[in-house]
């Protein structure tokens, strides 16, 4: 069948894309992936090939953004840690201390401020919050009235300032550890680390260490390096922070709209149009 496949739809990194592959699909016209993330895929080595690339940047947006917020409200709160109190064998009363920190009025720091990152603004306004953000670029001024967001230009000056810090970018080579040590220690030690972009965007050694020693007071990760964790993972002992096995894109409608997305761009590529969401080598 190798001579007859024209596309590929990648739904979790499978099929694995490499130089085998490629070259046994010798008429393969486009690879169209089921999410946003594309640092499973060497760029470079499939437009070699002159196969094209898309992503699904518009199906997984909204349902990414509710993640985030879910992250930010449960690290806040102690509902986790309060439901196993409510459902224990002997609950008699909630300890007059046991407190979460409040979210109104507080101030979150997002890191990459694209469709997803803009979002999480949106939402995050409807809090209360005082929004900061650190991007390549800033946004248009009317974008950032619309939400109330301020642009730091340098990430330092985010991290010193921000309640909550999300990062919401991709992962490249620039990406790699981009919060470590250092940005962990600028932090305030009452600040949550939250993640919702790729594992290795953090430095999870740093990560381990900041959480151990009070740099920070919590974390929230939807992602980690590698999916899933070694089951003796430290992080996975840690009470003051939360996991979840990947979720952002995991709702019926995104599912549906990542697969509507994708054959849009397969069909594209296919009769020679425009590729609405094209990823190309950088």
């Amino acid at each position: 069948m190798s001579k007859k496949v024209q596309a590929i739809y990648l739904w979790w990194h499978k099929p694995v894309i490499d130089q085998e592959l490629l070259q046994s699909l010798p008429n393969l016209k486009v690879i169209a992936n089921s999410g946003v993330g594309m640092d499973h895929l060497d760029l470079k080595l499939v437009a070699n090939f002159g196969v094209k690339m898309a992503n699904a940047p518009c199906a997984v947006s909204s349902s990414t953004a509710d993640t985030g917020m879910a992250l930010l409200l449960a690290s806040a709160s102690v509902f986790l840690a309060g439901y196993h109190i409510a459902i224990s064998s002997g609950m008699e009363y909630c300890e007059a201390d046991f407190l979460g920190v409040e979210v109104t009025g507080a101030t979150l720091g997002i890191i990459g401020m694209g469709s997803i990152g803009y979002k999480i603004a949106l939402r995050a306004k409807a809090f209360e919050m005082n929004i900061l953000y650190h991007n390549r670029t800033g946004r248009k001024e009317q974008e950032e009235q619309a939400v109330g967001a301020a642009y730091c230009e340098k990430i330092d000056g985010l991290l010193q300032r921000a309640d909550f810090v999300m990062v919401v970018v991709s992962l490249t080579p620039q990406t790699h550890k981009l919060i470590g040590k250092r940005e962990m220690e600028l932090m305030k030690p009452t600040a949550t680390l939250i993640n919702i972009s790729r594992g290795a965007v953090v430095d999870q050694e740093a990560l381990v260490t900041a959480l151990q020693t009070g740099v920070i007071r919590a974390a929230a990760l939807d992602v980690t390096h590698p999916e899933p964790l070694p089951r003796d993972h430290t992080l996975l002992k840690l009470k003051n922070v939360i996991i979840t096995p990947h979720l952002g894109i995991k709702t019926d409608k995104a599912t549906y709209m990542i697969t509507e997305e994708a054959v849009e761009n397969i069909l594209a590529a296919l009769n020679g149009l425009p590729i609405p969401s094209e990823v190309l080598p950088s």
